[in-house]
């Protein structure tokens, strides 16, 4: 038996985990990789939500919260990943084929939804590498475009090949059937990377401070305004943690599904 079909042997439903089969894989460099997956015809998901996915380990599943990057009507679903050297399950799922198996939870959660937000004209979608998942969803989500004006999707990366999904983003999500109309008029794509050359460069903050965060498409004014700005924060920890400060001296409130506010942010990362 080899061993991939020893693998595949080890994985069986649970009361809280479906197996579910790989269909497609893409390696967009040598360390960020996007896999798509069967969808069980009961997962239901809010656009910005993460799920858990895994492989099985030394007694029980191993398994990471990823963010999900498909559109919530798609018939499959997929997800964005790093490579971790060495990483306990990265290390692993980077090496998956069309046809394996891998699970899946049945219970999607998350706090980086529109739900969480307050009534706003724009909305601000500040990423760096794989935190770049939930935005794929979200601006693909028709609901986004009835609540927001404007839609400024930020992706921030090292290299120019981390710049996974760009020529999608790049095209105003021409071809999407359900918002490439919207997305024409209100859907803004700002990539920038840090270590190498390109049209953008610098980290999301420089470009907050030297206003190009705010030009064109964009209109209205360059800087954030608390009374019409909600922002969603996906991605490192320093830029999370950072922004949130700059943000609550704004006078931005943090929301959560229970009490919706300003700006919300990603508490789960892969590892």
């Amino acid at each position: 038996m080899s061993d991939r079909i020893a693998a595949a042997a080890k994985l069986a439903p649970s009361a809280s985990l479906t197996v579910e089969q790989v269909r497609s894989v893409r390696h967009w460099n040598e360390h960020l990789f996007s896999f798509t997956i069967t969808r069980p015809p009961s997962f239901r998901f809010r656009s910005g939500e993460f799920v858990m996915i895994g492989l099985p380990g030394e007694g029980r599943p191993l398994l990471r919260a990823y963010s999900i990057a498909s559109p919530a009507y798609a018939d499959e679903l997929e997800f964005l990943s790093i490579k971790v050297p060495g990483g306990p399950l990265t290390s692993r799922l980077q090496l998956i084929e069309p046809g394996d198996p891998v699970y899946l939870g049945r219970k999607p959660t998350g706090t980086l939804v529109a739900d969480a937000l307050l009534p706003g004209k724009r909305l601000f979608m500040l990423s760096t590498g794989t935190g770049l998942a939930p935005f794929l969803s979200l601006a693909r989500d028709p609901d986004i475009y009835d609540r927001f004006n404007q839609i400024q999707l930020v992706h921030c990366v090292r290299q120019v090949s981390d710049l996974a999904f760009r020529d999608e983003l790049e095209s105003q999500l021409a071809g999407d059937p359900l918002v490439q109309d919207q997305a024409l008029l209100q859907f803004h794509y700002l990539p920038t990377v840090t270590r190498e050359p390109f049209r953008t460069t610098g980290r999301i903050d420089a470009l907050i401070d030297d206003g190009s965060l705010f030009g064109h498409p964009l209109t209205g004014p360059a800087q954030f305004d608390p009374a019409a700005d909600r922002i969603m924060m996906c991605g490192s920890m320093a830029m999370i943690r950072d922004l949130q400060a700059r943000f609550e001296a704004l006078g931005f409130n943090e929301g959560s599904n229970a009490s919706p506010g300003d700006f919300v942010i990603e508490r789960a990362f892969v590892g």
